[in-house]
């Protein structure tokens, strides 16, 4: 059990600089050039990332590399961007909740983990809390916004529980590594073609970017993924959760915000439903060493 907690708090880790990734974003990089942002948020991350692993993908890693850097990193990048430009935050924020039940729902045909009703539960009460905290009857709500909103979520749903089904037996630091290195990759040429030349920086918009690569994107994806490998989708799904608190307390205490008591009470919603989702089985997550190792599962990482 304090197994568990320890793995919840690193994982919780992510969606914490993620929810402060928000901010600094707005606040500081540049609005009009979302495919250098992204690259340049990815391709660092991962170039660190590997520096630090000094590994490199062998066998089948290769293509699994650059198909989960393509949908979490690349494309999903870019999709929370558009949606970040299109929809009110709190709309935004809203739909990304929805995350916890569908990753529940999609690693159970995945990885053949079955939704617990705690969890579910969980999820649904997060998800309340999350809409009494953010929904505030925002007009004019995009209809490409909310198709943006809604792929970023399916597509990172999706790409966190391919990453746990094909985790077994690699580095997460190395495997982390090759996913944003891909990413970052498959985004810069796009860049150049699409929005010409890069954006001009600023000592402002170097420390930024500093953060967004560094802390909200290698640190927060190596932690994220070290809880997909030792707790289930579900329960990360709704540490997740973390994301739209963070950037609400965050509002309120750099940005001048006020909560309102349904805003407060919200917050505690949510709160309430990441600790319901929080894994109490006493029994060994990891798989058994026992069991035999797929064909698949050989192809790992290697110096």
């Amino acid at each position: 059990m304090e197994a568990n907690v320890r793995w919840v708090a690193l994982t919780a880790v992510a969606p914490v600089a993620w929810g402060a990734n928000y901010y600094v974003t707005h606040q500081y990089l540049p609005a009009d050039h979302p495919l250098y942002g992204a690259a340049l948020r990815a391709l660092p991350a991962g170039l660190v990332l590997l520096a630090l692993s000094r590994k490199r993908p062998r066998g089948v890693w290769w293509g699994r590399s650059a198909l989960l850097g393509l949908l979490n990193t690349s494309v999903f990048f870019v999709l929370v961007y558009a949606a970040s430009q299109l929809l009110p935050t709190s709309v935004a924020s809203t739909v990304m909740a929805l995350s916890p039940l569908t990753m529940m729902l999609i690693a159970w045909p995945l990885v053949a983990e079955r939704p617990s009703i705690r969890r579910l539960f969980g999820a649904a009460v997060g998800l309340g809390g999350v809409c009494l905290m953010l929904l505030t009857g925002a007009d004019g709500v995009s209809l490409p916004g909310l198709l943006a909103s809604g792929a970023a979520m399916l597509v990172s749903a999706f790409g966190h529980v391919l990453t746990k089904r094909w985790g077994t037996g690699t580095d997460v630091l190395a495997s982390t590594a090759w996913q944003l290195t891909a990413g970052g990759l498959l985004l810069l040429p796009a860049a150049v073609v699409v929005e010409g030349p890069p954006p001009a920086s600023t000592a402002t918009s170097v420390l930024a970017f500093g953060y967004v690569s560094l802390i909200a994107t290698a640190l927060a994806f190596v932690a994220w993924f070290t809880g997909l490998r030792h707790l289930p989708a579900g329960t990360v799904g709704l540490v997740g959760l973390l994301n739209p608190v963070t950037g609400t307390l965050l509002g309120t205490a750099v940005g001048g915000e006020s909560l309102a008591a349904q805003q407060w009470c919200g917050l505690a919603l949510a709160l309430a439903g990441v600790v319901l989702g929080h894994p109490s089985e006493k029994r060994k997550l990891a798989p058994d060493p026992a069991a035999p190792v797929p064909a698949s599962g050989r192809d790992s990482l290697r110096c």
